[in-house]
This record gives structure tokens, sequence and C-alpha cells, in this order.
């Protein structure tokens, strides 16, 4: 309204001052300043809060030039400001994951450039020869790291309403790390999550308003936890790793192999079940903690159902995954998955 009335576009009874020309610029400027901290809110760039800051110094000092008409403006720039606060604490909890993603693509340094040929795999058991010959890693280059995007929703307990969630990770192989971030809603309120692994350590962090820890988890077992994922994520969304000498494998039936993988002196099991197109169906391991009532952690069986395979840059990938804990009363489904997009060997 001061740009209009300076200008004298329209009529603004509630303005009874003059607004010079020049003031009515800087309600302009000021006006301006908060659609562009809009849109770069919209198109996810942490720069909106500087730009909204900005906005609201500008916007305040003419608010305070012009009390008695625009004072209740104030009421305004008090709700934006809090917004942006959160926002600042969002974007410094987000800069801790982006901090660790920068410190493991260091790794590229270390990048493998062949490919993966029918050689190198001659020594694995058939099922899995023939879900890497299904999934077309065969012939592709070899993975040194990947960043994954997903959507879908995630539970505490079975008394709990489902979150919809949105996840980003980039797993790194060379010194196995793997680094995981999301967003969900809980009762209408932002929460965020962050999983870190590397150095054979491990410890989840999940914060209403990326401000208050909700839960927070670290110590052997998280590690003994997330190497079971690690190894999981491997098997599932970067099938030509499955040649690391890190793993040993035994063929135990038909479309069934057990797999045990050592990092950081920590070995964890897993049984592979494939079906007969060569998809790898099911993952299963004893070695993953739960967390329970009272933050007590035991050991359950944990597994994760696959199934949806589809083309995704060149390969085949289970784009629809479920994880589940069976306790003596059930399984208990927490979380699933939809891979929306998959990205290898990143060197920047």
């Amino acid at each position: 309204m001061g740009f209009s009335k300076a200008f004298d576009y329209g009529t603004w009874p509630l303005l009874i001052r003059d607004i010079s020309k020049p003031m009515g610029i800087l309600w302009f400027m000021a006006g301006l300043l908060f659609i562009l901290a809009t849109v770069l809110y919209l198109i996810k760039k942490d720069s909106w809060v500087i730009i909204s800051l900005i906005a609201l110094f500008l916007s305040q000092l003419l608010i305070i030039n012009n009390w008695q008409e625009a004072k209740f403006g104030t009421i305004a720039n008090v709700l934006i400001f809090i917004v942006v606060v959160l926002g600042l604490f969002q974007i410094k909890f987000k800069n801790t994951y982006k901090d660790e993603v920068k410190s493991g693509m260091s790794q590229s340094q270390i990048l493998q450039k062949s490919k993966l040929t029918e050689s190198e795999i001659a020594f694995l058991p058939h099922s899995v020869k023939k879900y890497l010959r299904f999934t077309g890693a065969v012939g592709k280059p070899k993975v040194n790291n990947f960043k994954a995007s997903f959507s879908g929703k995630i539970r505490k307990d079975k008394k709990s309403a489902w979150m919809k969630l949105n996840s980003e990770q980039y797993d790194f192989l060379a010194n196995p790390t793997r680094l995981f971030y999301l967003d969900a809603i809980m009762k209408h309120m932002p929460v965020a999550g962050f999983h870190c692994f590397k150095n054979g350590t491990a410890y989840m962090d999940i914060r209403l308003f990326s401000i208050f820890k909700v839960e927070y988890q670290a110590g052997h077992e998280m590690d003994i936890s997330e190497t079971v994922t690690f190894f999981n994520d491997m098997c599932v969304l970067a099938p030509a790793t499955l040649i690391d000498k890190r793993i040993e494998w035994l063929e135990l039936e038909r479309n069934k192999v057990k797999a045990s993988f050592t990092n950081n002196g920590i070995k964890i099991n897993a049984l592979l079940y494939f079906n007969e197109k060569g998809e790898l169906v099911n993952f299963v391991s004893e070695d993953r903690y739960a967390i329970g009532e009272n933050n007590t952690i035991t050991q359950h069986t944990w597994s994760t159902p696959l199934r949806e395979y589809k083309p995704i840059h060149g390969l085949k990938l289970a784009s629809y995954a479920e994880t589940i804990y069976t306790y003596p009363d059930g399984d208990f489904t927490y979380a699933t998955f939809t891979l929306k997009n998959i990205v290898y060997n990143i060197s920047r």
C-alpha cells in the first residue's frame, strides 16, 4: 500500500499521512524481497532466510516510520520472523548432513572406473550371479557411491499413526559410509531425522522442528544395526558391489543364500531370498536391533520384502520395499519406501 499511496495508484483511506516517492520505492522493494524469499523457499534454496531477514528489517523500519497507519503489519512480521527462525534451525540441522556428504565425497579420489565383468562374478553363488545379470549390473560401471531418494511412510509402533516421509541418502563404498536424511510430518508438525554411519560407528538423531530431540541413539548396538542396513543397501540398491571381498557367501538351497559382511571389526549375517526370475525378493537378518518402550534395545529378526522391479538408469531395481521387525506377537511393518531416483558414481 505504501508504494501505491506514494505514486497515487488508487485510494487508500487508511493511510492518512503522505508518503514520499523514495519511501514508496522502499515499500516496493520490501514487497519484492518478500516475493523473492517465497520463490527461493519454494525451490528449496537456503538463501530464502537471508532475503527474508532483509525484507523483515526493511519492512519493520517502514512500519515504525508510519506507525499509526501500519502498526498492525508488525503482527505479520512477527509471524514471518518465527517461520524464518525455524527455517534457520532446519538449515543448520540439515547442514550437518550436507557436511558429512562433502566429507564422503572425498572418497571420489579413489573411484573404480572399470565395468563389472562375467569373470569377476564367477565366484558368486548361482542365485547371486543370476540376480546381477537380471538387474543388468554386468557390463555396467562398478559402483563407488550413490545417491538415492525415496518417498514413503513411517511409524514408531503399532499404535502410532503413519507419517509421510521423503528421504535422501548417500552411500560410499570404499570406506563404508551411509548418510540418510528424512523429512516427515508428525501430528501436523515437521520432523527431521539424520542417520550417520561411517568408520564403523553410527548415530541416529530425530528432531521436532529440527530443534527438539525426539530420539537419539548411538553406541555398539547402533553400529551393528547400521552395518546391517549398509549391507542391505549394497544388495538392494547397488548389486554390482556384491563382488566386495568383505562379503562371504554360502549357498544354502535353491534361491536362498547366506551372506556375511565384515566392516571395522563388526560381522553381520543375512539371508537373501530370490525368485525364479532372478529378483531379490527378501533380505532377512537376525543382527539388527529394535528400539522398544523406554528406549530399550533388543535384537529381533529384521526383513525388507522387495517388489515392483523397474528400469532405473539402465538397471532393474526393486522400487518398493517394506522394513519389518518380527516380534514374539507377530510382524510389525514400521516403514515403507518407494524409490524415486538413484544416481551412481557421483564425482562432486
